[in-house]
Formats: C-alpha cells, structure tokens, sequence
C-alpha cells in the first residue's frame, strides 16, 4: 500500500489563510483580520449564489483549503440568482452583519484581489473558464 503526500494546502493551511487574510485586509484597508473575515464571509456566498453547484463545487476545488470551507459553509444548494451588478453583489456582501457591519464598498474586488493572490494562476484561469462570463467580472 502506498502512501498519499498530504496536498500542500493541507500542510500549509494556516499559512496560505493568513496570507489570504492579510492582501485582503490591505486591499480593504482594514484594521484588523476580524474586519476582513467578515467581509470575506459575506463576498464569498454571494458569488456562489450565482453559479450553479457544478460551478461552485469546480471553483472550491482550486481554493486553499480553508478559504474552501468558508466557500461552502452554510450552503444551501439551490437553483442560481441572476448575477446582477458589482453594486448588488456588494450590497448582498455587506448584508451579513447590516447593524455592525464594517465591511467596505470595495470588499468584492478587494476579497477577489486576494484570492487571485492566493489561486495558482492557471487553475483559477482554467475554473474561471467554464462558469458565466460574469464570474470574471465578480
């Protein structure tokens, strides 16, 4: 029986979140990697409400491992919503926590700034190609 190398981003978990964690904190501008959590937390499902599960499931697959799990965390699979605008998908971000939220206008090009920081270039290239032309946009 041969042994499985443990996948990088498994290894390098925490490393590969706080370099995430802190591009987007800067992009954003933000304090604190609490504030950029959240904003993350709300950009993410507002773009997987916009692919179908096929395409959620081939983009999750390229992300880091625990930008992975916070992708897929409380998903309730259901048909996708019409892509609408970078307005719509930031005010849809900033809705997580809408009596606190501290999330910024620019949290949607901010989170995709980093996870382009944090996506072999070529899997999110090849991913990216398959889903809505919006999907490059977002």
């Amino acid at each position: 029986m041969s042994e499985t190398p443990i996948p990088w981003s498994y290894r390098q978990a925490t490393r590969e979140w706080q370099a995430f964690l802190a591009h987007a904190r800067q992009a954003m501008d933000l304090e604190t990697d609490n504030l950029a959590y959240t904003a993350v937390r709300g950009v993410l499902p507002a773009f997987r409400r916009r692919l179908t599960a096929q395409q959620a499931i081939d983009l999750a697959q390229v992300l880091p491992s625990d930008l992975r799990a916070l992708f897929v965390a409380d998903w309730q699979i259901e048909p996708p919503v019409l892509p609408g605008t970078r307005a719509d998908w930031t005010t849809e971000a900033m809705a997580l926590r809408p009596h606190h939220s501290l999330t910024p206008p620019n949290c949607v090009e901010a989170t995709a700034y980093a996870l382009r920081r944090s996506i072999l270039r070529a899997e999110l290239g090849r991913v990216l190609a398959t889903p809505p032309p919006f999907a490059a946009e977002f």
